[in-house]
């Protein structure tokens, strides 16, 4: 204590250290003191700056004969390269929610077998689209099929004008095209045998994908290109626009898994509404919404990221507000409709709403206003509702509903942009938004030319897609590997393919067979009772 005492009576006060200074400046000898310090440290600082001149000089400001100027596509703006590489981040993230929407909805015999292929569809993805995914899809080509850049060679150091580094526009793609492909397997859920699970899996990723988005998204697409001088159809004046996806990436994975689905037939006990039936179930509702959730939150990636470009800060504000009340009004519209239909408040169409209002924004998002989006998004509530009993009239088993969601909401969204373009808006960039051709549509005095270019553009992505997706099904369905054999299915896909279940802890059912599972057909096998004593539903997704 009293060395603590000593050593606060000699710290000096900053008006003290003044003082002491001006005392020590009248002395000669200081006075000199002071001038050889900041002599030197004036001499340092001095070589220090002449030293950065000549490396800089030397190094980074020589013109070479061979390279008499700086390529505009050899620059990489930072800025807009760390905003494409968060956006793909958190479209990556919505493998998580497809992950947990797919499993909440499936039953429990099948959670493993989901869980198993959208991780694994997410690695085969990524490797086809290094390997000629992102070749055929966004190189230049003939209009059809782009053929440069294969395994990602001889790219350049930015993706065409936009400033972005090429990587960080190859793994923004790669999050999309795993959306795609991701999207085909809810519906083929339960009775999708693994090994043509992967099959088809490389024919969507490698080919279907890449090769008709290439139409829509490629830099000489013929669609994108539609009503130019020089390209299809001149006279209409104006291409199709899909700014985000709803047809390029939606629609094709929702009719991908249309084609899926009618090829491997429903379920096996899956009895539908027309012949006295219902759904089967979904065995954890809790996961399927809390996956919902996690998609609306990557769809902020999804749609505000397609700008390319952090510095639209106009235009990346108002898609993610679009966003936002698109699905709002998807979720409300589809819960009354829905209550109208079953007097219930069903928490799976409300899911299914919103994300219906997701996906229809995705392709106007940039060019309406709130108020637009909002109807569309509402309707889009309702095409989900009607979709889902549309197939359930047609005996088509989609267990997660991908096929009304993404597939009808998504030509929805594609031909709404022909009404609700608001004529304010024309196209993003890397500096800042160019407004001087904005899109107009019917109900802003735009006239029908672009709903017309719009109608051809998803009638031809939707009806190539389709076809070819059945082409797909129906071959691999021919080799045997489609469809999981009955006995298979009846034991349950986990157990039969993987060799666990998702809750070997737990008793999912009343017999609690380690050996797999069998269906009865019996009606007294409908109803049995728990070991608590309560009914439970027999032939549901409890199973």
């Amino acid at each position: 204590m009293a060395n603590l005492a000593a050593s606060n009576k000699k710290k000096l006060s900053f008006v003290q250290k003044l003082t002491r200074l001006r005392g020590r400046m009248r002395d000669p000898e200081w006075r000199r003191y002071a001038k050889l310090v900041f002599a030197g440290k004036g001499l340092g600082l001095g070589l220090c700056l002449l030293i950065m001149f000549a490396v800089t000089g030397i190094f980074f400001t020589h013109v070479y004969a061979a390279d008499t100027e700086v390529k505009a596509a050899d620059i990489v703006n930072p800025v807009n390269t760390t905003w494409t590489l968060v956006a793909a981040f958190l479209v990556f993230g919505m493998q998580v929610g497809f992950t947990m929407l797919e499993a909440g909805f499936c039953r429990s015999r099948e959670t493993v077998n989901v869980l198993m292929e959208c991780v694994v569809d997410t690695c085969l993805c990524g490797i086809l689209f290094y390997a000629w995914g992102f070749a055929f899809m966004f190189s230049h080509g003939n209009g059809f099929i782009g053929y440069h850049w294969f395994f990602l060679q001889n790219a350049p150091v930015t993706y065409e004008t936009t400033g972005v580094a090429f990587l960080a526009v190859w793994i923004f793609q790669f999050a999309f095209a795993d959306t795609c492909s991701t999207i085909t397997s809810g519906a083929m859920i339960g009775r999708t045998g693994w090994v043509g699970d992967l099959i088809y899996s490389v024919g969507v990723s490698g080919f279907i994908y890449p090769i008709i988005g290439h139409w829509a998204w490629g830099p000489d697409g013929w669609l994108a290109n539609m009503g130019s001088s020089g390209n299809f159809f001149p006279s209409l004046g104006t291409g199709f626009h899909d700014f985000a996806g709803s047809t390029v990436v939606h629609t094709i994975g929702g009719f991908i898994a249309l084609a899926g689905s009618i090829v491997l037939g429903p379920r096996l006990g899956r009895k539908f509404k027309r012949d006295g039936g219902a759904p089967m179930l979904p065995h954890d509702l809790t996961i399927a919404v809390s996956g919902g959730l996690i998609l609306w939150f990557g769809w902020y990636g999804f749609n505000p990221g397609s700008t390319l470009s952090a510095m639209d800060f106009v235009g990346i504000g108002r898609v993610a507000a679009n966003t936002t009340l698109a699905a709002c009004a998807g979720g409300l519209t589809a819960m009354f409709y829905a209550y109208i239909l079953s007097k219930k408040w069903d928490a799976g169409f409300t899911t299914n709403g919103f994300l219906a209002g997701l996906v229809a924004i995705t392709c106007p998002c940039y060019w309406v206003s709130p108020t637009g989006a909002i109807l569309l998004g509402g309707i889009a509530g309702i095409v989900v509702v009607a979709g889902v009993e549309f197939l359930e009239w047609c005996r088509i088993d989609d267990p997660i509903g991908a096929v009304p969601v993404h597939g009808f909401a998504g030509i929805w969204g594609t031909l709404s942009l022909g009404l609700f373009a608001s004529g304010q808006f024309g196209a993003t960039g890397p500096i800042s938004p160019d407004n001087s051709a904005p899109l107009k549509g019917l109900f802003y005095g735009g006239g029908t030319t672009l709903l017309t270019a719009q109608f051809i553009g998803s009638a031809v992505i939707t009806l190539a897609t389709f076809a070819s997706a059945m082409v797909l099904m129906l071959a691999v369905n021919a080799t045997g590997l489609l469809r999981i054999s009955e006995e298979g299915e009846l034991y349950g896909l986990d157990l039969h393919e993987h060799g666990i279940s998702a809750y070997p802890e737990y008793m999912i059912t009343p017999f609690a067979s380690p050996s797999g599972l069998s269906m009865q057909s019996s009606a007294a096998e409908h109803t049995s009772t728990s070991f608590v004593g309560k009914p439970i539903a027999r032939g549901s997704n409890a199973d």
